[in-house]
């Protein structure tokens, strides 16, 4: 890989551990604790099994629970780092800050969080970055402010200057209103060091709150290699996807190539008990360091969804979590946790709020 001043790395690059904003009695999950956390703990316990685990929780009880539960599902307590600060919900992947890496070290842009378009409260969760750092969670690394709404599920990347995005979760009046591709371009330029940019005009899976963050839709396994989600023939999302897989075999690679796609299987239709359409995707999956976590939904698809994300990352363990719980809050696994590059030391800060 040639060396770039800045760059957002891969998700495929060795991390030091993953961010995971647990829920409490005050979110919207609040009628649901009972059933969440058994997934939070699996997906949790999971990391542990690979790098640390940090652990947002909003008081020092609510992170006594969550260290009980992690160590009930097996999990490493020698890779459990617990931090405090209040949320309004769960998705780090969204709130979480971004780590550029360049010859200094790492970096955290926290960028804007105004809950996907103002749709839900999200002062909380906005300050969520700030928070930590000045708590010492992200040690001695710089946190830069950024007057920019941006979620990290908003952006996929190649590791080498390559942007895979939707136009409309980023160029978007509900996010940055009154900034055209060109200035929004330049600034991700500037402060995550993307050259290329790939904008898809199609994709979009229902149920989901963001209007089409790229995580829900197509990611990559490597530099010259897209898994992207698919629906069948009279399926409400079949006409959007079949679109974006199109759209996505025109793009290519730095060296010019088309990039080998990877269609996933279609997760089938689940609903809540409104009947309301609920946002499964395998695209949601996490990359950790030796194995992914895939999220899977108690059908037959789930085992053709294990093969291809096996086939994708050959070298890596496939470890499938049941997510039919989290998707009922129009999420699924990569949305709720955000990576750090091994390059950013994590720390346990729970003993600066006292027992």
């Amino acid at each position: 890989m040639p060396t770039r001043p800045l760059r957002l790395p891969a998700e495929w690059e060795p991390q030091s551990g993953v961010m995971l904003t647990w829920p409490h009695a005050d979110s919207d999950w609040a009628d649901r604790l009972d059933v969440v956390h058994p997934v939070f703990a699996a997906i949790g316990s999971a990391i542990t099994g690979h790098e640390f685990l940090l652990s947002v929780c909003q008081s020092v009880p609510h992170a006594a629970l969550v260290e009980r539960l992690l160590c009930e599902n097996g999990a490493r307590t020698d890779r459990l780092l617990f931090a405090i600060a209040d949320s309004n919900d769960t998705w780090a992947r969204d709130h979480g800050p971004l780590t550029v890496l360049s010859d200094t070290g790492a970096t955290l842009n926290d960028f804007h969080f105004n809950g996907w378009g103002g749709k839900f409260e999200s002062t909380l969760d906005n300050a969520i970055p700030a928070r930590l750092h000045r708590k010492g969670s992200f040690g001695t690394a710089t946190i830069q402010p950024r007057d920019l709404v941006l979620e990290g599920g908003a952006v996929e990347t190649d590791g080498a200057g390559t942007l895979l995005a939707t136009r409309k979760t980023v160029m978007n009046t509900n996010r940055n209103p009154g900034m055209n591709q060109p200035a929004i371009e330049g600034l991700l330029t500037e402060w995550l060091g993307f050259e290329r940019f790939l904008w898809l005009d199609h994709g979009d899976i229902s149920g989901d709150d963001t209007d089409g963050h790229i995580d829900t839709l197509a990611r990559f396994a490597d530099p010259g290699t897209i898994l992207h989600a698919t629906a069948p023939p009279g399926d409400r999302d079949h006409q959007a996807l079949t679109e974006m897989a199109r759209q996505l075999s025109g793009f290519t690679t730095r060296e010019g190539q088309p990039y080998r796609l990877l269609p996933l299987p279609f997760a089938g239709v689940h609903v809540d008990e409104n009947g309301r359409r609920l946002p499964a995707t395998y695209a949601n999956f996490l990359i950790v360091n030796d194995a992914v976590l895939l999220p899977v939904y108690d059908v037959p698809q789930d085992e053709e969804a294990i093969a291809i994300v096996g086939e994708a990352f050959p070298d890596r363990q496939i470890m499938p979590i049941d997510c039919r719980q989290i998707i009922v809050q129009s999420g699924s696994l990569h949305c709720l946790t955000m990576q750090f590059p091994a390059q950013l030391v994590l720390h346990d800060t729970l003993e600066l709020f006292g027992a």
